[in-house]
């Protein structure tokens, strides 16, 4: 594991593919499920007729946490869902996931208010145990 300016990432001996299942299923263990899937590579392609590497964004959501984000502050919603990202490593059957860190997007608020704060420590928690199961 390994962390970033903004999140949490791990390499994986694993195909592209198979990172994407593994992803999926961790979140599911840990009470999310993928709400958008956006192929950056086939979207690339379709608009500017670029080559990319696999990638994919899966839109996460904890519905329990998000609900209790959103009874404290309805534009909350502009942070959410959580984005969990999949993509094919320079290495051949090699891929790399990553999580957002909750708690460092939730301070472009500014907002000092001790349920969100509590909210994003509990979900860079179940994500940090994501990564931790790949």
């Amino acid at each position: 594991m390994e962390d970033t300016r903004y999140g949490l990432k791990v390499s994986l001996a694993v195909p592209y593919d198979e990172a994407v299942v593994r992803a999926t299923d961790a979140l599911k263990a840990q009470g999310f499920g993928v709400l958008t899937t956006i192929d950056v590579k086939q979207t690339l392609k379709a608009k500017l007729d670029r080559d990319f590497r696999k990638y994919v964004i899966l839109g996460a959501c904890n519905p329990p946490l998000a609900y209790k984000t959103l009874q404290e502050d309805l534009n909350i919603g502009l942070l959410l869902p959580c984005n969990v990202i999949v993509y094919e490593a320079d290495e051949a059957g090699k891929s790399v996931v990553a999580v957002i860190d909750a708690q460092t997007m939730l301070s472009v608020a500014g907002d000092k208010n001790a349920t969100l704060n509590a909210v994003a420590a509990e979900v860079n928690e179940k994500l940090r145990r994501v990564v931790a199961q790949l």
